[in-house]
């Protein structure tokens, strides 16, 4: 009998030691409290060093309750966020203060250990430091604000199925839904069928293969629903922990709705400003223009008299042949006058911009047509160069007609403050590596270094009737349809203005 209950107290001492053994080496702080509001620590094993600074021998005795951040003090008696029971243990997460002074962040689960008459005799705790996982979802509960308060649209895609997992309030609001009633849940909903089977597919291509897309793709709005917007980004994200294979994409786009409307602003107003500059140039010349119908105009007159002269002087048969003949000059002189005024009133006109095909060197000879006084005045000669396969241009034909009346016109008033007698402009067209390139040329005294810095810039002039708006919208008309223009001196022997506008076929 007393060998079975020395057996017995043996197998309970080895067993009670290899718990202890357990708790000594475990490296979770193991720990009993006093069953008091004071939190008094019995005992504890030695990872408390590790976790909270203090040697066991320290520690113990130590009042526990006084170590709690004051804000997480009574998590359990407030039944906090942060507390869970299951089976009679609790788990706590809370901020506790190190011995340097500092808090970290604890999870520790604790059980009452209570008497035969359930009167709470100690506390039995075990506890982890979990700083670097609050500290890590922290972080995360801080971008998720960021993510949901981003004006960015900004969507996770899953990339098997396409799914798109989360959306966030952004782009609920820019694709008409909401939260509670989502009405997309894959992406290809986002997106016209061929705009997803070619660019959206190459861009979650690219992104798979290199980390991420940068781009630009016009999202589909619902009907009905007045924005715009587009995807700019896509990232992809793998699994670092398995297999390294893409789990879900992070797309981002933008509602530019704002934008899109400004730049229409923008366009409308440039278009009023290169009207407003075509009226002008037409008023500078007025007296040109005057006189190139004034020609028409006189030649009808003079046949028209003629005519009535014969008819006074004979019979209608005899002179018939001779006013048939003046007959066919008036249509002719009157056609004249018709095409010169068709031309003005087509280049004065108000217009939206549009692109169309043309033939660039009728262009310059056509702008010719309306300068051939004012040549005539300055004593210009006109010389083409014009290539010879008569190169087709796509662009808004009356812009491009501005910007080389604008460029001719400066180049006869070149000449306004030079002495040479034999005065050319030189109009030059050439085919050259996806662009047709487009040249004026004068001979005058040419632009100083300073000038030229300046040529562009809107409201300068040499002129002292001029605005200073010619050039500045020239340029801009140019840089619109995808071209440049420049200026090229040597401040003595002549300017030579180029532009060129890339060829598009559609």
């Amino acid at each position: 009998m007393h060998e079975s209950i020395a057996d017995d107290l043996r197998k309970y001492r080895e067993e009670a030691d290899r718990y202890r053994l357990l708790a000594e080496q475990s490296t979770d702080m193991i720990s009993r409290h006093s069953a008091t509001s004071e939190w008094v620590y019995i005992d504890v094993n030695p990872a408390v060093e590790r976790v909270l600074g203090y040697t066991v021998n320290e520690i113990i005795g130590m009042n526990g309750y006084d170590l709690f951040h004051p804000d997480d003090a009574d998590n359990l008696l407030k039944r906090a966020k942060t507390v869970h029971y299951r089976r009679g243990m609790y788990t706590n997460t809370y901020r506790y203060r190190h011995k340097d002074g500092h808090y970290i962040w604890l999870e520790t689960t604790s059980r009452t250990i209570r008497d035969d008459e359930g009167v709470p005799v100690e506390i039995i705790c075990v506890s982890r430091d979990v700083t670097e996982r609050e500290m890590a979802q922290k972080a995360i509960r801080r971008l998720a604000r960021v993510v949901e308060a981003s004006s960015d649209l900004i969507m996770f895609c899953n990339h098997e199925s396409m799914q798109l997992t989360y959306l966030n309030e952004s782009a609920y609001r820019t694709l008409g839904s909401e939260k509670e009633n989502l009405v997309v849940f894959y992406l290809d909903q986002l997106f016209d069928n061929n705009i997803f089977k070619t660019l959206v597919q190459d861009a979650l291509n690219h992104a798979a293969q290199h980390g991420t897309w940068y781009g630009s793709v016009p999202i589909k709005m619902p009907e009905n629903h007045n924005r715009i917007a587009e995807i700019r980004e896509v990232i992809a994200h793998r699994n670092h922990t398995e297999n390294m294979q893409v789990e879900y994409y992070s797309i981002i786009g933008r509602d530019i709705t704002l934008k899109h409307r400004a730049e229409e602003n923008a366009k409308r107003q440039q278009l009023e400003m290169a009207h407003m500059s075509r009226l002008l140039s037409v008023g500078e010349m007025a007296t040109g223009l005057a006189h190139e119908i004034n020609q028409p105009l006189a030649a009808i007159l003079n046949y028209c008299r003629g005519s009535l002269r014969r008819l006074e002087e004979g019979s209608p048969e005899s002179n018939l042949p001779q006013i048939s003949h003046s007959m066919q000059l008036i249509t002719k002189q009157a056609k004249r006058a018709a095409e010169i005024v068709k031309r003005m009133r087509s280049f004065v006109k108000r217009t939206d911009f549009q692109r169309v095909e043309f033939f660039i060197n009728d262009s310059c000879v056509d702008v010719i047509g309306f300068l051939n006084q004012e040549a005539t005045d300055h004593n210009i000669t006109f010389n083409f160069e014009l290539d010879p396969c008569d190169p087709q241009l796509l662009a808004d034909k009356i812009q491009i007609e501005q910007v080389l009346l604008n460029l001719v016109r400066n180049a006869i008033e070149a000449y306004s403050e030079c002495e040479k007698t034999y005065r050319p402009v030189i109009i030059t067209t050439r085919l050259a590596s996806g662009y047709i390139c487009i040249s004026v040329q004068d001979e005058g005294n040419g632009i100083s270094a300073e000038g030229l810095d300046t040529l562009f810039e809107p409201f300068i002039t040499s002129k002292s009737t001029g605005l200073g708006m010619g050039l500045a919208i020239s340029q801009t008309i140019i840089e619109t349809h995808g071209g440049q223009l420049w200026a090229e001196s040597d401040g003595k022997n002549g300017t030579q203005f180029h532009f060129k506008v890339p060829v598009r076929t559609s």
